[in-house]
């Protein structure tokens, strides 16, 4: 059996950790240099996972857009435990030019398939927990399809579902000079930590200027 994909999880917040205001205002937070290089990230990685609510938000199309790159576009992954996303997305739209996997939970790939029929997207099942895909499934069905990295860019709700599950490997953390404060919304979600000593923990290993923002590397502490 393959072992389960490498897991990078990205961030681009304030300073307070926060990916949007409470409208849902998040473009742009970072600067061009940022997001430059966020692409860069994006095409080192076999596939970019992010969840149903980040598709609603931002309509994304994550592909690697880089001046002169040539190489293959990263798998586009969507957990979409509600199946909420839909056949007039961008996503969708560009599915035949370079794939997408919407993956959905238990019985409701037949459901889901109908409403992207003629697009080229793919829909799998995933195992789910208390009505929600978890990590572990999602990577489950990466590793079947042979995919080796990931790049997790959202939204809060899977960050934390992967930080609680311990599959996160690294974390490519870009943080813009501006403070949203509380009512904004969280880049990492529900964590549910009992104490200091249950969170996650992780080791710097690089920081960068890129214009106005900080560009911090972490992996995870062994």
């Amino acid at each position: 059996m393959n072992p389960r994909p490498s897991v990078t999880l990205k961030l681009a917040t304030s300073l307070d950790g926060r990916i949007a205001t409470a409208s849902g205002e998040s473009k742009w937070i970072t600067g061009k240099a940022a997001r430059r290089k966020a692409h860069e990230l994006r095409a080192a990685h076999a596939a970019v996972l992010v969840g149903s609510g980040t598709v609603l938000a931002d309509d994304p199309l994550l592909t690697a857009r880089l001046p002169g790159f040539e190489g293959a576009q990263p798998l586009r992954v969507v957990a979409d435990t509600r199946r909420r996303v839909s056949a007039d997305t961008l996503l969708a739209k560009s599915a035949h030019e370079s794939p997408v996997l919407i993956i959905v939970g238990r019985g409701e790939v037949a459901d889901t398939q109908g409403r992207f029929a003629g697009t080229g997207v793919s829909v799998v099942e995933g195992d789910t927990a208390d009505g929600r895909l978890t990590a572990t499934g999602v990577c489950d069905v990466l590793r079947d399809r042979g995919v080796a990295t990931v790049f997790l860019e959202g939204g809060g709700a899977l960050a934390a579902s992967f930080l609680r599950a311990g599959l996160v490997d690294r974390i490519e953390w870009f943080r813009a000079p501006l403070v949203i404060g509380h009512e904004g919304r969280p880049g990492v979600g529900s964590m549910c930590v009992g104490g200091l000593s249950h969170a996650p923990t992780f080791t710097r290993v690089a920081v960068e200027e890129l214009g106005a923002d900080l560009w911090e590397r972490y992996e995870r502490t062994a």
